[in-house]
């Protein structure tokens, strides 16, 4: 089916030109004649299918029809995450370019207040987010509630596994009735326990339910390499320089672990860049749009980019950890062959990480093809002498001016109860007396034999004390 075979308004089909769309996708062509009909409707289509357009071409039907109603109205979209709610908000102002006057505002946390505020003072037609910022919005009245007549959860399963059900609940309590807006639930694994809890909130939606994101897209080749952790980086190294992928994107299981690879791979000659949780939302966004624009080849990244994160043709993703959620397993994967397209996943399997394959296996209900490192060209590893934990050396301390004595004991204080490491490295009761030693609390320490010693003296003065005076008056009596 092509989008012009659907009753279209011309704008919103002007829109759909500029994207660059012609043919629907799966998805497109069996939930769009539904959705378009206004009913609430849940959609189960893996990752990459083509569920945004659905929602936003929806939406904009509802806003050119409701529009000559002389109706304002807007459309509300939740995601979990900072990278898919851009993504969205990308699509979205793209299909809408057709629309004279229509706007997409795009909100998360982690980033300052004033452009954001600056595009609720204009006015948006259509608002996409993470749930946090949005809900605070909403509190204010920066946005209006009761203007929303489309409500859309995007990666619903994401959403109530990471604990925003709570926040969705508030969210459908700011909103009109069930029965006066049009609720869109999409997911790439629809479990009976997501439809429960979202159908008390929507009218007698309409089930669609495609491949489950369960189970992996076909046109990925898949890989696994077992090798021991101390040998994994090189054979890393051995593998790009056999594929030579033009885009790379490589995930590890911690942030530590990305920091470290890139350095690696950095002092290898390849132009890199990291993406983890503790990045700014501007470091995030620049490491992302790097690679995009092909000023880096490789991305290492953590979980957080496994959902969201879309690049268009990306060739080839590396595990080099296996993931410890085996869902992760197939959102990382999915950032390759996208929209159809082929691509390549490559997981390295060490002593370390080992066990999760078994239930990654039992969740894509498939083995992942074992591959032997065998006629790997022959790799030099630069990075052996490099320091990759060198720090800034430490400058003398500047004299503080207009410091008061108190305040200089108080930071002197502060210096002797502060941590000789990371919190996260210390054991429970390094932890426990370092608390104590920073908040004030008293440390009880268990009484030595000494003390229980000296208590016993005390006690046995005070029996001898207490006799003498009783014999006393009882001379003096006498």
């Amino acid at each position: 089916m092509k989008f012009s075979d659907l009753t279209l308004h011309e704008q919103v089909l002007k829109g759909i030109e500029n994207a660059g769309f012609e043919t629907c996708m799966k998805v497109q062509e069996e939930a769009l004649p539904v959705c378009l009909t206004g009913k609430d409707i849940m959609v189960q289509s893996k990752t990459g299918s083509g569920k945004t357009a659905v929602f936003v071409i929806t939406f904009l039907e509802t806003y050119l029809r409701k529009k000559e109603e002389g109706e304002d109205t807007s459309c509300l979209v939740i995601a979990p995450t900072r990278e898919l709610a851009q993504q969205i908000a990308a699509v979205a102002k793209t299909l809408s370019s057709g629309i004279k006057g229509f706007t997409t505002g795009c909100f998360y946390g982690g980033v300052g207040y004033d452009a954001q505020e600056k595009l609720l003072k204009k006015g948006c037609n259509l608002y996409v987010g993470t749930p946090g910022r949005l809900i605070e919005f909403m509190k204010e009245g920066r946005i209006d509630s009761k203007k929303i007549t489309t409500f859309v959860i995007d990666e619903a399963d994401r959403l109530f596994d990471m604990g925003f059900y709570p926040d969705l609940k508030r969210i459908f309590s700011m909103l009109r009735p069930r029965d006066q807006r049009q609720t869109m639930l999409f997911s790439a694994t629809l479990e009976e326990r997501v439809r429960n809890m979202a159908w008390e909130h929507m009218n007698d939606p309409e089930t669609i339910e495609f491949e489950s994101d369960s189970i992996t897209v076909d046109k990925i080749t898949q890989e696994l390499y077992h090798v021991a952790k101390s040998e994994k980086f090189m054979l890393l190294l051995q593998l790009l320089a056999r594929e030579n992928p033009k885009e790379v994107l490589i995930f590890t299981n911690s942030r530590y672990m990305t920091t470290n690879i890139s350095k690696r791979l950095s002092a290898n000659g390849y132009t890199t860049a990291c993406l983890s949780g503790d990045l700014s939302q501007k470091a995030r966004d620049e490491s992302l749009s790097k690679l995009k624009n092909g000023k880096i080849r490789i991305l290492v990244a953590t979980d957080v980019a496994a959902r969201g994160l879309q690049i268009d043709d990306l060739p080839l993703v590396v595990n080099y950890d296996v993931p410890e959620d085996y869902e992760n397993y197939v959102h990382r994967i999915g950032r390759t062959a996208r929209a159809g397209k082929s691509g390549k996943a490559i997981t390295l399997a060490d002593e370390e990480f080992v066990y999760g394959l078994e239930a990654i296996e039992k969740y894509i209900n498939m083995k992942i093809p074992v591959i032997w490192p065998d006629n790997l060209p022959e790799i030099e590893d630069k990075s052996l002498n490099v320091n990759l934990n060198e720090r800034k050396p430490k400058s003398s301390p500047k004299p503080e001016k207009n410091t008061t004595k108190k305040q200089t004991q108080k930071k002197q204080q502060e210096k002797k109860t502060a941590p000789a490491k990371h919190l996260g490295s210390m054991t429970e009761e390094e932890r426990l007396e370092y608390y104590r030693k920073k908040y004030g609390f008293e440390t009880k320490k268990p009484e030595t034999k000494t003390k229980e010693k000296k208590v016993e003296k005390k006690e046995e003065k005070a029996e001898k004390r207490g006799l003498v005076a009783f014999f006393k008056k009882i001379f003096k009596k006498k």
